[in-house]
């Protein structure tokens, strides 16, 4: 049926257009891998560390023990997590304040794994007109293959990824040693698939869909940014009009309109437009014009990280400079630095033992030999740092309170065990109903490391 010609057709879906990010050396170019070595050296390398013995960087969620280096962290530490947590968040806060999505552009995971499957992409397909031409050619034996052997490298890092991931969760020896025979647990398998496809998906397919539509942080930044943040921007006075110089009797500015800065940007934007929400600050766009600006015997900078104040009033660099201090900025960064000075003190203050004393709930109290009244308790020692001790057990309160059982208990490092003690008390002594007590746990090579916890001593009427 054919539509009338008054009617306007909307259409209410756009097909995505495949963008083929031109290969860019520069600078930031140069910044961007340095960035991805070293995330990725830490990511791959990590696992592999050992530190006493063990693997130095260890989530061990069966065990609910996590390892970081030298320390050993329980369930009863998750305030160490959340504080982390804050303080990366915080730091989000304060990098997006001063210098925009820097962390998009550099070490974001999804702009460092798109940055090595293109790289990937350009060494099987071609240049960035070679992958254009490939595309559009019918299929042929060519095709096939170029096609083929990019998608298994793809997958093939995609793997080593996954089980790099998994290796934090369990050992990576063993996890190696289980994958090498092809029997992992199943709770391994499907993760190391889970987490290999996501990033097949996100990296090799999806990329600046992810940045565009999936990323919740393009969304809220311009919450976190104000006109002194440095972003990439367009110098429209400088650059306008467009045209090539070759046109001598037509005044242009220094833009050539050669579209490079669009060729290279990883999202597809066209920077002269503006700051736009799917830009990520990787400055690739920088470099690219930069490069041109050289061909054509112009000063650099055309495109280049500035502030809107600096852009719209003509700020000197050390003008521009002086205006990063401003309230937002010296916000962010003292409560940064409260938190990450309070974590810090926490952590190092942190005592490697903890006791948790529970009463036995079967019998309140009960008399034994020679009058003495006895109480039972389950004490639950928990011994967080990685050296095995002998505890020295000791109760107070209540004159002539003693234990009924062995004293000294020994604790394997990174450990935790229920002790079961009775505790005594000569009869008439204390009052009638619940009496306060305190057990202190010691270690015998160790007068430093103790620890007190308080509970109550049931004498019948």
């Amino acid at each position: 049926m054919d539509t009338p010609p008054d009617i306007a057709v909307v259409n209410m879906y756009a097909a995505r257009a495949d963008i083929y990010p031109r290969e860019i050396k520069g600078r930031y170019a140069s910044l961007r891998w340095v960035c991805l070595w070293l995330t990725q050296l830490v990511f791959y390398g990590l696992p592999w560390l050992q530190w006493n013995g063990r693997q130095a960087v260890l989530f061990d969620l069966g065990a609910r023990k996590f390892y970081i280096f030298g320390i050993v962290l329980w369930p009863q530490d998750f305030i160490y997590l959340a504080a982390l947590l804050i303080i990366c968040a915080y730091a989000l806060f304060l990098f997006t304040a001063v210098a925009g999505r820097v962390w998009c552009g550099f070490s974001c995971p999804q702009t460092v794994y798109t940055e090595m499957f293109l790289w990937i992409e350009r060494r099987i397909e071609g240049t960035r007109s070679a992958r254009m031409r490939l595309d559009r050619q019918p299929w042929g034996v060519q095709k096939l293959l170029k096609k083929s052997a990019k998608h298994i490298v793809w997958g093939a890092l995609s793997l080593w990824t996954g089980f790099s991931f998994v290796g934090y969760f369990t050992p990576i020896h063993e996890l190696m040693a289980s994958v090498a025979v092809v029997s992992p647990g199943p709770w391994e398998a499907f993760w190391i698939t889970f987490y290999s496809f996501a990033t097949y998906g996100n990296a090799g397919w999806m990329r600046e869909q992810v940045c565009k539509y999936m990323c919740p942080y393009a969304r809220f930044q311009s919450a976190m940014i104000d006109k002194d943040t440095l972003i990439i921007t367009y110098d429209r006075a400088r650059g306008e009009p467009r045209g090539a110089k070759s046109k001598a009797a037509q005044k242009t500015g220094d833009c050539i309109d050669c579209s490079m800065c669009v060729q290279v940007c990883p999202t597809g934007i066209d920077i002269r437009d503006g700051l736009q929400y799917e830009c990520i600050g990787c400055a690739a766009c920088i470099d690219a014009c930069n490069g041109v600006m050289a061909k054509v015997a112009l000063p650099p900078g055309l495109i280049r990280y500035s502030t809107e104040h600096a852009i719209t009033s003509h700020l000197s660099l050390h003008e521009m400079r002086r205006r990063v201090l401003r309230p937002r900025v010296l916000a962010y960064t003292a409560l940064l630095v409260l938190i990450v000075a309070g974590f810090g003190t926490a952590l190092a203050l942190r005592t490697p033992l903890k006791l948790d004393i529970i009463r036995d709930r079967g019998v309140m109290a009960r008399e034994v030999e020679d009058g003495m009244i006895e109480n039972v308790y389950r004490l639950q020692i928990m011994n967080t740092g990685e050296t095995a001790h002998r505890f020295h057990i000791d109760v107070s309160g209540i004159d002539g309170i003693r234990l009924a059982t062995p004293a000294e208990v020994e604790i394997e490092g990174a450990a935790m065990r229920a002790v079961p003690v009775r505790v005594r008390v000569p009869h008439g002594k204390g009052e009638h109903g619940s009496n306060k007590v305190a057990f202190a746990l010691s270690a015998v090579d160790d007068p430093q490391l103790q620890v007190q916890e308080k509970a109550i001593f049931f004498v019948p009427r």
